[in-house]
């Protein structure tokens, strides 16, 4: 199981491996040497596009077609994604990602998710 987030790795990070996601990727905090933030991010913005490939190419590693993917969004954002996944399942999310999404979940508990998923 993975994750690709718009968030932040500071956040995503403790949780991946709390949850032992086998992949994970968000945008990381530009900090400096004394620990402060500043604002900006380091390395590249994990946008639209960025879910998508992390996507597709999760899939690649792990021996996967794209049509045996599933992604799950509430922006738009996720779109590029959850069209390159073979389900695509809109969590809590914006109505235009409720109207492109094969399923659609409305309560925020992602056990519900796993539930549909049968694991």
């Amino acid at each position: 199981m993975c994750a690709v987030s718009g968030g932040f790795s500071e956040i995503l990070g403790p949780l991946a491996r709390d949850l032992r996601l086998d992949r994970w990727l968000a945008n990381t905090l530009e900090v400096t040497e004394r620990g402060d933030l500043t604002g900006e991010l380091t390395g590249k913005i994990v946008d639209a596009e960025a879910k998508k490939r992390a996507l597709l190419q999760w899939a690649v590693e792990g021996g996967f077609e794209a049509l045996d993917t599933v992604a799950i969004g509430d922006g738009a954002n996720d779109l590029l994604m959850m069209q390159a996944a073979g389900l695509s399942i809109a969590f809590c999310a914006k109505p235009i990602v409720r109207s492109a999404a094969m399923l659609a979940i409305d309560e925020r508990d992602m056990r519900l998710a796993m539930a549909l998923l049968g694991l």
